[in-house]
């Protein structure tokens, strides 16, 4: 799903009344009567107090529309409106007409704090006071309105996205803003719904597909994609009957040191997991007996040192490199990096102790193969870029680091996004029980194996971070958020893959 800035969303809006002979209040009774019939489908005409905070723009009249459903429909709705300014939306105002039409009970004006209506914890609380348009934080009386709306309890649904989150920017520290349950968005969902420091705000969403120009959004040059599971179907390349384990690739995971062996063993297993035809563990002497032991499917090949790994085995010759994982930053690691630097010329992934080596020595940097993926944690990546002042300069100094060494990088979170130059791949699979050791690990040994598959590197980091949220899903489904360990996701990782492909798989095979 391609997501779209708040200024091409008002130009979609403008060329869809055009082309389709439409007014924009005619749009906004689109859009809002779509509000309402996803409330209606949850509520089902259940008694509870509705309160509908509206400003006097766009956002306002979008609540008034569903404040005239919801009344038509039974509900015991009282609509507010936050007079924040005497000017209004023309379209606001043709809505509020309507809604003195069909209620004696009319919209209560709310001036400043004397006009604030007390909130209980079982009400429903639809906001509906600010939309994209908001280029200011809210202050005075209003904020206090916020504020006092969070504290409540109530449960709160915003309309659009949460009233005082801007756009395109990160707030203040202290600004005010809703605290919403839930989002319904229009359209497209926004960026700073994935950002760690708004996301927050915006609870579950949803996206309404509003009926905005198809061939707008077709051709609007946006460079930020949501991955959800079209997307990666999309990407997936099936099995073909006559194949054989050559055909799947041969895949190092170089790494470990004494007392780590365990994150290679977890990475060369989610490897296997994904599909790797061969999988060779590079590791030191100490390691040997472990991963023998734990993952027989796998080849080893051993270090002269015994508790470090120190040079690169140059006689071998694998289709992708994985590094870093357990590896330390010792003075010996250091010379099996540059070695293997040195000699391999494929695109490689660096995670972990590899992203660490490179941010002590970034003449490193210059050694790495193009289309490599960098798969830093976010105190790994402060190494390598630096200090960022809000997570929209963080994406801005990714995308320049990506440019510049011609590599892909990861962002990780609860949306981790993939970066590719200008392109910026946002994940939407995932929970908060895969927030544990070694996951990462398990991350790296996914994206190595789609690379050895001969997927293009980029697809190999989107598609390899959306299977790996997934399969953590799956995990959680079975024992719950707490109890997800990394070696629950490397083994069902092959069950996301055919909870997502196995129908498909089959009819391309048909064919």
């Amino acid at each position: 799903m391609k997501i779209l800035s708040a200024e091409q969303l008002s130009e979609a809006d403008k060329v869809t009344i055009n082309k389709q002979n439409i007014t924009s209040e005619e749009l906004m009774e689109r859009a809002a009567t779509l509000v309402f019939n996803e409330i209606n489908n949850r509520l089902q005409g259940a008694p509870i107090p509705i309160k509908i905070f509206c400003g006097i723009g766009n956002n306002g009249g979008d609540g008034l529309v569903v404040a005239r459903h919801l009344i038509q429909h039974g509900y015991h709705v009282t609509v507010y409106v936050v007079n924040y300014t005497d000017k209004r939306s023309d379209d606001f105002l043709a809505n509020y007409e309507k809604l003195k039409n069909i209620t004696n009970d009319w919209p209560k004006l709310i001036k400043d704090k004397g006009g604030f209506p007390e909130i209980n914890i079982g009400d429903f609380v639809i906001d509906a006071i600010f939309g994209i348009g908001l280029n200011r934080p809210i202050e005075g009386w209003v904020a206090d309105l916020v504020k006092m709306i969070n504290e409540s309890q109530a449960f709160t649904l915003s309309v659009d996205m949460p009233s005082g989150l801007f756009a395109d920017k990160t707030p203040g520290r202290n600004t005010a803003i809703i605290e919403a349950n839930y989002t319904l968005s229009f359209q497209s969902p926004k960026l700073v719904f994935f950002l760690p420091e708004t996301m927050d705000y915006v609870g579950d969403l949803q996206v309404l597909d509003i009926g905005l120009d198809r061939e707008f959004i077709g051709k609007a040059e946006s460079g930020i994609y949501l991955i959800e599971k079209q997307e990666a179907i999309s990407m997936y390349k099936p099995r073909t009957n006559n194949s054989h384990k050559g055909d799947y690739g041969n895949v190092l995971i170089a790494g470990g040191s004494y007392g780590k062996i365990g994150s290679v063993l977890l990475t060369a297993t989610a490897a296997l997991r994904t599909g790797s035809g061969l999988c060779t563990i590079n590791i030191p002497k100490c390691g040997y007996d472990i991963v023998q032991t734990g993952l027989p499917e796998a080849m080893v090949i051993t270090d002269n040192e015994n508790e470090a790994l120190s040079s690169f085995p140059g006689n071998f010759n694998p289709d992708v490199v994985c590094f870093g994982m357990g590896a330390g930053t010792s003075s010996k690691t250091m010379e099996f990096f540059n070695d293997f630097l040195n000699t391999f010329k494929k695109p490689v992934l660096i995670d972990a102790d590899g992203i660490n080596l490179l941010s002590k020595n970034k003449e490193l940097l210059r050694l790495i193969p193009e289309n490599s993926v960098l798969t830093p944690h976010p105190g790994e990546l402060k190494g390598l870029i630096g200090e960022w002042k809000d997570d929209f300069h963080k994406i801005k100094l990714v995308k320049d680091f990506s440019k510049k060494y011609k590599v892909i990088v990861l962002i990780k979170g609860a949306h981790t996004f993939t970066v590719e130059g200008d392109n910026l791949y946002i994940n939407n699979s995932g929970n908060p029980g895969m927030a544990t050791a070694g996951s990462g690990d398990v991350l790296s040994g996914i994206i190595t194996s789609l690379m050895g598959q001969n997927y293009e590197s980029v697809n190999a980091a989107v598609l390899g971070v959306y299977l790996h949220g997934l399969s953590g899903d799956i995990a959680a489904s079975e024992i719950g958020y707490e109890s997800v360990l990394a070696g629950d996701i490397a083994k069902n990782t092959g069950k996301a893959i055919r909870s997502l492909f196995n129908r498909e798989v089959k009819e391309l095979r048909n064919n």
